[in-house]
């Protein structure tokens, strides 16, 4: 169906409306666009005249946008993003199309990366690009086509691929446990200093409780990746729960040393999520595609 030419504005009204709606004054969204102050003024003007709705408010010399406007700016804002996106992949690759992943820095660069070049080598027409990000984001404000995930598959709007289940390991440096030691139960970790992670804050209760340990209350420090954990354990801080994929190079070389138990299965895995909107996209598809291959799941697909 096609739309009238009145609700189809122009992209410079829209981008006009979108900057003064984030930035808060047309000065700023004027200096933003490299525009003059007027001009903005006039690509306003302009789309109160083709929508028919009054846009601004005007007091004294500043102006803003009616609640309405700030609610349409909002919902402009995703759209113009997903131009912005869709002309960058098709500038950057117009034969085979790239795919720009946001991915959780540990998990990333010590699961994934070490697995691209495989990718590249099947598939040297598709760009990967990599990006950070530790926490769930939203797709529409953010230039990612899809991303890597822990927890839950219950990511809004998004399908996935369960990639690995994660299990743990509790481990400090020998030196570490023969200072604190002896641990000749599970009960006994509960003295020793604590290293948390800020993404997993059930993570040591449900340790505990998995090696028959009910109702532990725990303490300790809290670290933000695993990176800076595993540091803190390996300088001796504490015992800190790693995923077995990252302890297992330092408990090989006795660096680390498992302080009780062996791998233990907690509740959340690695997924790689994308909007359900991009799924028919075919870097995507293919990038997907390869990492069934890679993941070490069963019934890995969404249903």
């Amino acid at each position: 169906m096609t739309l009238p030419r009145r609700f189809l504005p122009s992209i410079s009204s829209l981008r006009a409306l979108e900057a003064l709606d984030r930035l808060g004054s047309a000065t700023a969204a004027a200096t933003e666009l490299s525009q003059t102050q007027s001009a903005v003024s006039r690509q306003l003007k302009t789309l109160e005249d083709q929508l028919g709705v009054a846009l601004i408010v005007r007091q004294g010399r500043s102006i803003h946008l009616t609640p309405e406007a700030a609610d349409y700016a909002d919902k402009i804002r995703g759209a113009l993003q997903q131009i912005a996106q869709a002309s960058v992949k098709l500038t950057v690759n117009p034969v085979g199309g790239s795919l720009s992943l946001a991915i959780l820095p540990t998990f990333g660069m010590r699961w994934l990366v070490p697995r691209l070049a495989e990718f590249a080598r099947l598939h040297p027409e598709v760009t990967i690009n990599l990006s950070t990000r530790l926490k769930p984001f939203n797709f529409v404000s953010e230039p990612f086509d899809a991303a890597i995930h822990f927890g839950k598959a219950d990511w809004l709007g998004t399908e996935a691929l369960r990639l690995r289940t994660e299990r743990v390991v509790a481990v400090a440096t020998p030196e570490f446990l023969a200072k604190h030691g002896p641990v000749s139960e599970a009960r006994d970790v509960l003295r020793l200093p604590l290293l948390h992670i800020e993404t997993r804050p059930n993570a040591w209760p449900a340790w505990f409780e998995a090696q028959g340990v009910s109702g532990a209350k725990v303490n300790g420090t809290i670290y933000d990746q695993f990176s800076t954990i595993t540091q803190a354990a390996l300088h001796g801080l504490g015992v800190a729960l790693l995923p077995d994929y990252l302890a297992e190079q330092d408990l090989a070389t006795g660096r680390l040393t498992s302080v009780w138990g062996d791998r233990t299965l907690i509740s959340g895995a690695y997924y790689l999520v994308w909007p359900i909107q991009n799924g028919r996209d075919p870097a995507l598809r293919k990038f997907r595609d390869w990492l069934v291959g890679q993941a070490e799941d069963e019934d890995l697909l969404p249903r």
